[in-house]
């Protein structure tokens, strides 16, 4: 990561912080809080299930949106065995509105790639078709799972956004967003933090709006907690932590280098 410029320390306001104080495409405010984005991005968060993009990276999310980027959650699966006692169209009908609910409140457009929860499958042909749904999105930075996470769902959402931006010659910003730290996201060291403080509670809202999967309970308390502990690390209340692939090329913000 690049040195801290007297542009930045100076004359701008930034979202995010992390060491040697580098920078996120985009979450740099021009003028301070409140400001709109100089240039508008196209954002894209893929994910295993609905519910994972919103507790990895909801905070986030929520911060591009507001600034005027358009937003994009690409979900693997409709989560169709995720609700016991459900038969998988039920599960499927139920978790799609639930994502459509968060992405709402969130700002961010649903896009569902037609696998299935818990048979997530990663061969030519479906290399080829997530590529396309990546190519389509024309992607200026793109957020996925952790390739070492215990879940395979995850893992395949991570491998075959991988496979799209290598194949697609890594015209888009890469990061890694970690989920259930210790438990699910596995070996994951942080390059860049987000101070998510001003929409945590909006994060909590698209995370509770998969009711289906209890997130009071089941998963919404160790996010929090996530939240809480990447916080200390960066010097906020509430943060998110990525990890940048470092053959991203480096999306120009305002007038800033790409880092």
């Amino acid at each position: 990561m690049g040195k801290i410029t007297r542009r930045e320390l100076l004359g701008t306001s930034a979202l995010l912080v992390g060491s040697a104080g580098a920078t996120l495409p985009g979450l740099v405010l021009e003028g301070g809080h409140g400001a709109a984005a100089k240039k508008k991005l196209k954002i894209v968060v893929t994910g295993g299930h609905p519910d994972d993009p919103e507790s990895g990276c909801g905070g986030t999310i929520a911060l591009y949106s507001d600034l005027g980027h358009e937003v994009v959650i690409v979900y693997l699966t409709r989560g169709e065995v995720g609700i016991e006692g459900k038969t998988v169209a039920e599960a499927a009908a139920i978790r799609t509105a639930e994502a459509e609910k968060a992405c709402a409140i969130l700002k961010a457009r649903p896009v569902f790639a037609g696998q299935i929860d818990g048979s997530a499958e990663i061969n030519n042909a479906r290399y080829e078709s997530f590529r396309k749904i990546l190519e389509a999105e024309k992607a200026d930075v793109v957020f996925t799972q952790w390739p070492i996470d215990s879940h395979r769902d995850h893992r395949a959402a991570s491998l075959l956004t991988y496979d799209a931006w290598l194949e697609g010659g890594r015209k888009f910003d890469l990061y890694y967003y970690e989920v259930d730290l210790g438990e699910q996201t596995q070996v994951y060291h942080p390059t860049h933090y987000v101070d998510i403080g001003q929409v945590e509670s909006r994060k909590h809202a698209a995370c509770s709006a998969h009711a289906s999967q209890s997130p009071e309970t089941s998963f919404y308390p160790q996010h929090d907690a996530m939240s809480r502990f990447r916080g200390v690390e960066c010097g906020a209340k509430y943060a998110e932590a990525f990890v940048r692939h470092s053959q991203s090329p480096g999306t120009d913000v305002a007038g800033l280098p790409g880092r």
